[in-house]
């Protein structure tokens, strides 16, 4: 089967009534291929357990809605992305409702950054805005790739501060070919040539209320962690902060006034084991362990960061520049972009896993130097 073949398989499954993702996975256990699961008859689906109802809907054979999706998938900046893409994000293909099928704009590396979820209330008081975009900012200059949902309030200043250090990612409620809301249609535009935007619904999907919690799962899904900054009791982003735990993620939250009527959430989420966060550094220490493992992968180095990153101790050309370029006194990241031709957000990346990995130290003004080294460096 040609490459083409096997992603209109895969679009058809993911756009069938009723084929969530765990009846697809259990369908793949058992026919093994998207192929075969359209090829099978009635019969055959039928004692394989599958609902008639899911059935009946696997029997059509309308590709109207596939040959649309295709269409978009020719534009620049435009990708489909299927669980057996090495560019499927790792951590979302763990869950076990993982979207079979993503549509991205953008550039689909930045999936596989090291991530935080930063969500809250629509209507943030002026200083959780401000807490938003500290955060956000801080946590992408520290090599952290910032995920939200586009949504206002909150998920807007995510984004927004994310922008001022590096890339983000924003996951959609909507096809990826639609904007909500309207009103941030500039946004998703700067997020897509900075970052990305990805959803799992077809082009074309419309906003439904029904999508948003779906997209939630996505979002925490993508994260290490996700960090709630002001949020009331009935805050959809607590839906995500649950959706975290669920996935054995952490969560966060920072705290507020107890007059404040958008901490409230944050209190609740605090009072049921999620940690007090006061600054971006919180977060990223909780995180170091799983930073540590994940970017010591040499499958997971950050977008533009070259192809390996740590491993064994032993670093590749690309971290290797970075220390060359170092010298012992401490110099500023701007300064170390400028020598070494990288992007911000992969000098901040790297710079992460090298002070956790005890090769830099960090001193004030945002400026490193080397060390000696971790004690077992060969």
């Amino acid at each position: 089967m040609s490459a083409d073949e096997r992603l209109r398989a895969w679009i058809l499954l993911a756009q069938k009534p009723g084929v969530g993702p765990r009846t697809l996975g259990e369908l793949l256990e058992r026919f093994g291929d998207p192929s075969r699961i359209l090829a099978a008859d009635a019969g055959a689906l039928a004692a394989a357990g599958v609902r008639s109802s899911v059935i009946r809907g696997l029997m059509g054979r309308d590709e109207t809605a596939v040959e649309t999706t295709l269409r978009w998938a020719e534009q620049d900046g435009a990708y489909i992305l299927t669980w057996d893409d090495p560019r499927y994000p790792h951590l979302l293909r763990e869950l076990p409702d993982a979207p079979c099928v993503l549509y991205v704009r953008g550039n689909p590396a930045v999936l596989s950054d090291p991530q935080i979820a930063i969500v809250g209330t629509r209507n943030p008081t002026p200083g959780g805005r401000e807490t938003t975009l500290a955060f956000a900012r801080q946590l992408t200059a520290s090599g952290l790739t910032v995920t939200s949902g586009l949504a206002l309030g909150v998920d807007g200043a995510a984004h927004e501060g994310a922008l001022q250090a590096g890339h983000t990612v924003a996951v959609l409620g909507t096809g990826a070919d639609r904007v909500y809301p309207a009103m941030h249609r500039d946004l998703a535009r700067r997020i897509a040539a900075q970052g990305a935007l990805v959803t799992e619904l077809p082009p074309g999907s419309p906003p439904r209320g029904s999508n948003f919690p779906r997209r939630n799962r996505i979002i925490s899904g993508l994260s290490l962690g996700t960090l709630v900054t002001e949020a009331t009791l009935g805050s959809g982003s607590l839906i995500t902060a649950r959706y975290a735990t669920e996935q054995g993620r952490e969560v966060f939250a920072v705290p507020g006034s107890i007059h404040n009527p958008m901490a409230r959430g944050c209190h609740a989420l605090i009072r049921n084991g999620a940690k007090l966060v006061e600054t971006a550094q919180d977060i990223v220490e909780e995180l170091a362990p799983q930073l540590r493992s994940l970017l010591t992968d040499p499958g997971s180095a950050p977008a533009g960061a070259g192809e390996g990153a740590i491993a064994g101790r032993r670093l590749d050309a690309d971290y290797q520049q970075l220390l060359d370029a170092m010298g012992h006194d401490p110099v500023s990241t701007d300064e170390l972009i400028r020598r070494v031709g990288l992007s911000a957000h992969a000098v901040a990346s790297m710079l992460l896993l090298l002070e956790l990995e005890g090769y830099v130290s960090s001193h004030p003004g945002g400026r490193y130097c080397r060390t000696e080294g971790p004690a077992d460096a060969s």
